[in-house]
Formats: C-alpha cells, structure tokens, sequence
C-alpha cells in the first residue's frame, strides 16, 4: 500500500527554540495525528537550522520494536511521542544526531524479524510560492545562483537551479519593495521592528536579503542584516554574517567587514568555509593581498583547510581588480601544490581571465587540461572560451569551440551566441555577425540587449553607420530600452565617420530619454573635436564638465594632451598637466607618454628625455607606446646625405645615387602597408613622381630628387613594405639611379636646413 505523509509544522511556542517537550506531545495530540498512517514532523532545537524529522509508522494494535540510537542525550519524551501514536506500531525507530550540524535525524522503516534495518530514504521539504512545504530529493538538489532554503539555503558561490529560487511570501514581497525604497537604518528598523520573532519571519527575512543579492543591492542587504545581527531578538547566525561579510566586501568596506569576522567569532558562531572565502574576496577587492592570505594562516589556525571554494574567491576577487593577474595566476599554481582539485569554476574564472588578457592559447590550453583531468566543462566554460576567442577576432575557433559545445550535448544560449557574434564583429565581419543574429533566433534562442548592441558595434566597426542605426532603431521598436552602453556604440559608430552632427544630436537624444551623458561620454565627445580641430568647442565641452556633475577624469586630460600636443601647442599641454596635479588626479602612463609626445613630434628629444626621466621618478612604468615616442623624438636627420622639401633623401656614390623617404616623413605617414616601384630603365627627373607610399593613414607620391635612369629597385619592399618605417636610410631604400645631371644635387637641403624645416612646417599644422 502506498503510504500518504502528513506534513505538520509546530506553531509558534515551539518555533521559538525554548518550548519543553511536552508542549510537542499537546500539540500532536490535538492534530490528532494519531490516526495517520505515517508522520512527518519537523523541529527545530537550534535558531533557524531548520531540521526535519521523519517517522514511518505501520499499523498494529501494540506499540512494539527495536529503538536505535546513536545519541546519549536523548529524553525520554521521545518515547512518549512514539506511544501518543495511539494504535500504531514501531517496527524499528533509529535516531542520528550530529553536534557539528547541530540538527536531529530521525526515521522509521520497516523492521523484518531479522533485526536489519534495510534502508531509510531521508526527505526534505522547499516552501512553494502558497506557502506549502513540498517535498524534494536533497541528492537531486543543486545550487547554483543563492537562495534560502528554509534557513539552510544560502552558500556563497552556489545557490539554486532546477526552478528552486527563494520564494517571497507576501510579507516577504512588501518588504523587499519598503527596503529597496528606504534608505534611513531607523525607519528600517522601526518596520521591521513591528515583526513577529517567529520562523517564519526569520525565512522572510533572509529570503529578502538573498534576493537583494541576486539583484547585486548592496545597501540594502546591510541594512537588514545589520538590523537582525545588532538589533532584533534573533540569535546570531553564520548566514547573515555571511551575508553582511559579503557585501561589506562589494562596498569596498573591508574594515568593516573584518570587525564582523571578530564579532562572528564572539557570539560563538562557527565560520564556514563560505565565511572565510567571503573575507578573502573582501580584502582582494580592496587590493589588500595580505590580509587576504593573513586570513588563510587564520583558518589553518582553526585547522581548516583552504578549499576550492575558498581558492575560486581568491581568484575572482584578484581579477576583479585591474592588475592582478599574475597574483590570480600565482594562486592558481599554489591550489594545485597543494593538491586542491580545481572544480569546474575554477577552470571557469582561469580560462576567462587568460581570454581577457588577449591569451587565448593559454585559455585553450586550460581547457584542454580541465578535460584531462576529468572535470566537465559546462556551458560557462564555453562561454569563457568563445569569449577568449572572441577579443582577439579569431572567428574560426570560436566557430570551433561553438560546435564542440554541441557535440557535448550542451544547448548554446543567448550568451554563447553574444560571444560568437562578437568574435565577427572584432574580426571585421558585420555580416558574419548577422549571420550568427539570425541563427540565434531561428533556433529559438531570443536575443536580449547585449545581443542588438553588439550588432550596433559590429556595423560601426564596419564603418556602416546607417546599418548600425537601424539596428538601434529597431531595438527600440522591439521594447527593449537603449542603455547608455547603446548609445555609446551608436556614437562610437558616427564618430568614426567625423560626423560632428549626428553625434551631438545623440547626446541630445539621451538626455531627452533621460540617459544623462557621463564623463565616457563627454570625452568621446572631446576626443572627436579634437581629430577634427575644433579647440572652441573642445574647450567648451571641458568647461561643462567642470560646472557639471560629469567631472574630468584622467582620461579626459589624456585626450585633452594629446590633442593639443599632436597640434604643438606645447604650452596648453604644460597647463593642462599641472592642472593634472591641482586636482590631485594621479598620471598613468597615458598622460607622460601623450605629454612626451607633442616635443617629440617637434624632434625635441633632449626634452623628452627629461620628461622619461621625471615620469620613472614618479614611479609610472613606461610601455611600448612611450618607447615608439622616444625612438620617434630621437629621430635621425643623417649628416652626408641630401634632402628635397617632399621629404625624400638621396645618397651621392660617384655618378649613382640612391633615393628613399626620410624618418620625418614615414613618422607622419604611419605604418606603411605598399610601396609602388617604377621600372627599370625608366627615366625620372627632379620633383616628379615616379612611384608612391600607401600607409594606413594615406597613400603618398614619392618624388625624385634628381634626375636620371633607374638601375636598380629595392625588390625586399614587395614583401616588406614596413622597412620603410623601421630602416628608413637603410634597409627601407626605394630606388638606384644614374645621375643624368650631377648639379641637381646643389639645390638640395643639408641636414641642418632639412631639421630647421621640418620644425617649421610641423609649426604650422
């Protein structure tokens, strides 16, 4: 016969932790819960550990069996509880109790003449959206994203899938609504000072704060654990430390949240992993690595071992952080030392830290070692790694990873697909990204923000701005309000085609749709101006943000020093950096190379030295951008050869003389992509063209110097074009001629006229 369970739940008394036993057996005696075939009872001893209890009992007329216990402390009023079942027999009653998780087990299955107890199945119960406690296999239970289980739900980095998320009861709901608007701790606390002290309160209470944490709130999340750890009747519990801990940490407030580690250890609540993990996370945060192993020592001083769980919260708050990563990564090859499995989390944050250093060959190889090592990728692992693909428009192994996810069993979603289509669109394929668009929808996959803004970013990489409108447009139709990320891209795309107009009426736009321009914004805005030459409006912009509530950033002086220095107006440049320093504004490497740069582009290296100089004692590391800047400043104007005022140089070696373009002029032209030879045997005569240079920036003729017949072109320029930057005199040569008249070479420059030259006309641009 199949058995049914009633599901009984103590009343307030006995909720409350303190009741006496006896009040149990009045209770279940006017349930009269003695005519049920079998009894499920739960009981709580400790505040909010919610613990179940299941009995089985099988009809008979005698009250008969074996009792098994696997505690001493058992009262006797266990025994009464059995016999108030009135009519039923226990075959066999088996009780198992554990001090660490301070709760009590017990069962009842049932008994055959041998005296085995064969196997008792142990339930557990999640409270519906009614209000209903149903019943779910614990095995069977995942957690994933956080959640509150009646009081043992909540884990940090884990939380529920499979359709169980914290359920609010109404009293729940209004009190997520008042704490999301309240920000006074007093109000708070008079609200929910009004509550009763009851389980239930405690459950919606804590499913509040979960939920506060799902949506990343948090302020509110301290506001309500503060209250119930410093102000409520309810004894302290390890969940709201945890809590608290973690978003202190979020806010940055780690002093704060080391205090309630101290408090947590006075009120005699035993840390969890969790607790620790969370500190860890804190101090990384707050870029204090050394608290954050001091708290390792701690729980090696509690004979605690660091888990997975702890290491994967190390790692994620060092990337978090800018500049971490060889600190995450150093921790990484300490988990495997001392032999910590990496779980697939773990993996997970490894493969997407590589992925955002630009390492995508280290992020498959993590991959590849993670299926060695027998633990299964999920679909984050994936996402990760298309991701790592991604940033770097290697289009064709993200495809492969793509596919591979497939094969795995695994059903891409809209994240997979957000992160392929980026792959096209860093690659340079807006078409390919549509592609990917349309297969995502006809798989039923439906596209979210993300999705529509990449679309926006791909067209505008693509320089189809109109197409990246469209897109923007048609978000709007679909409901789906532009974020000021959207708008951005959409700037981004007209700012690449200088379309001054369009990108001001944007602005205006989103401050019409109540997206206020930000200081990212503004300095898209300053940026534009400035490729264009538009100081007035540059200056006004600037002068905005200073009577505004967008203020100038660090980035918005390296635009403004920038643009001014590749103008020369070194003086603009020397005021705007001090102002750096009256605002207190730290310089990173961008504003020493970019101030450095406008003396170079006047071949003013000795300042540029001095400039190095004062930078590396300021404790600022140089980069690759400020050695080009030096080797640019540095640039050489050779002694014995000749120069023309189209920037060529021509080398006398009795009747021949070879041509190239001078330092200056591959300087300005940028990266050289093609260089287009003449013919042999081909006449060329003085200021004529006979060929040109194509750089990124513009295609250039190349004159000739002097007259005479071409013997000999530089055949190495086909393949390697970019010798003309980085050899300009030397490897970089262009042509050999045979001088048709050799008193040309008199109405060329020296290099002291050609340097003096070059000075003034970068002086007038």
């Amino acid at each position: 016969m199949k058995m049914k369970v009633k599901t009984f739940t103590s009343p307030e008394p006995l909720l409350n932790g303190y009741s006496h036993p006896c009040d149990l057996l009045s209770i279940l005696h006017e349930q009269q819960l003695k005519k049920e075939k079998s009894v499920t009872i739960q009981y709580r001893r400790e505040q909010y550990i919610s613990i179940y209890t299941t009995a089985l009992f099988q009809s008979s007329p005698h009250l008969s069996g074996h009792v098994r216990t696997h505690s001493h402390s058992l009262s006797r009023w266990f025994l009464r509880l059995c016999r108030l079942v009135a009519g039923n027999a226990l075959n066999c009653l088996f009780i198992d109790t554990s001090s660490f998780q301070r709760y009590l087990r017990f069962g009842v299955t049932h008994f055959n003449g041998g005296g085995v107890v064969k196997s008792c199945r142990k339930e557990g119960f999640v409270i519906d959206e009614r209000g209903k406690l149903k019943r779910f296999n614990k095995k069977k239970l995942s957690r994933r994203r956080c959640g509150s289980l009646r009081g043992r739900g909540w884990k940090y980095g884990s939380g529920f899938v499979d359709g169980i998320f914290p359920v609010l009861s109404p009293i729940a709901q209004k009190i997520l609504s008042f704490i999301q608007r309240e920000t006074d701790p007093e109000k708070v606390a008079d609200v929910l000072g009004t509550l009763p002290s009851t389980h239930a309160s405690w459950d919606d209470l804590i499913n509040v704060a979960v939920q506060l944490r799902l949506n990343k709130k948090w302020d509110p999340i301290v506001l309500v654990c503060e209250w119930i750890l410093r102000r409520s009747s309810f004894q302290p519990d390890v969940i709201c430390f945890n809590l608290l801990i973690d978003a202190y940490g979020q806010k940055l407030r780690y002093k704060e949240a080391e205090l309630l580690y101290v408090q947590l250890l006075e009120s005699r609540c035993v840390p969890t992993e969790d607790t620790y993990a969370l500190l860890v996370k804190a101090y990384c945060l707050a870029g204090l690595i050394e608290k954050a192993e001091a708290v390792l020592i701690e729980m090696q001083k509690h004979h605690v071992t660091p888990s997975a769980t702890v290491y994967n919260a190390y790692i994620e708050g060092l990337t978090k952080r800018k500049g971490n990563t060889e600190e995450a990564i150093d921790v990484f090859q300490r988990m495997k030392r001392e032999r910590c499995k990496p779980t697939t989390e773990t993996y997970n944050l490894m493969i997407n830290l590589y992925g955002k250093a630009s390492k995508s060959y280290m992020s498959w190889k993590l991959f590849c070692e993670m299926r060695s090592h027998q633990c299964k990728p999920n679909i984050c692992t994936y996402t990760a790694l298309v991701n790592a693909f991604a940033r770097e428009g290697l289009c064709q192994k993200a495809e492969e990873v793509f596919e591979q996810l497939q094969e795995d069993g695994l059903e891409p979603d809209v994240y997979v697909y957000n992160a392929l289509m980026e792959a096209y669109s860093r690659a340079g394929y807006p078409y390919g990204a549509a592609e990917i668009f349309s297969l995502m929808q006809h798989m039923g996959c439906e596209p979210d923000r993300a999705s529509y803004n990449i679309m926006v970013d791909a067209y505008g990489r693509a320089g189809l701005h109109s197409d990246a409108e469209a897109v923007f447009e048609q978000m709007k139709k679909l409901g789906i309000v532009p974020t000021m990320k959207s708008h951005m891209l959409l700037l981004a795309a007209y700012s690449r085609a200088r379309d001054v107009t369009k990108c001001e009426a944007i602005v205006k736009e989103m401050s019409e749709n109540g997206v206020e321009p930000d200081t990212f914004v503004l300095n898209s805005m300053l940026n534009l101006y400035g490729r264009l030459g538009q100081f007035t409006k540059m200056e006004k912009t600037l002068a905005e943000m200073e009577k505004g509530p967008c203020a100038a950033d660090i980035s918005t002086y390296n635009i403004l020093i920038n643009v001014y220095g590749k103008a020369g107006y070194l003086e603009r440049v020397e005021e705007l950096f001090e102002e750096v320093k009256e605002r207190k504004l730290r310089p990173d490497v961008v504003t020493w190379t970019s101030r450095m740069g406008g003396y170079s582009r006047k071949k003013l290296y000795v300042k540029c030295l001095e400039i190095f100089e004062e930078m590396i004692d300021s404790g600022c590391v140089p980069d690759g951008g400020t050695a080009k800047v030096l080797l640019k400043a540095c640039a050489m104007v050779l002694k014995d050869l000749k120069y023309a005022d189209s920037h060529e140089w021509v080398k006398i070696d009795g009747n021949k003389a070879t041509f190239g373009i001078t330092d200056h002029a591959q300087d300005h032209l940028g990266d050289v992509v093609y260089v287009e030879l003449p013919d042999l045997g081909r006449s060329v005569s003085q200021g004529e063209s006979f060929g040109a240079v194509e750089s990124v920036k513009a295609t250039s003729d190349i004159n000739s110097p002097v007259s005479g017949k071409v013997v000999e072109v530089n055949e190495v320029l086909t393949e390697s074009p970019g010798l003309v930057n980085t050899s300009p005199y030397e490897e970089g040569w262009i042509i050999k001629v045979e001088l048709s008249d050799a008193g040309e070479v008199e109405k060329l420059m020296d290099s002291d006229k050609y340097s003096k030259f070059c000075e003034e006309e970068d002086a007038k641009h």
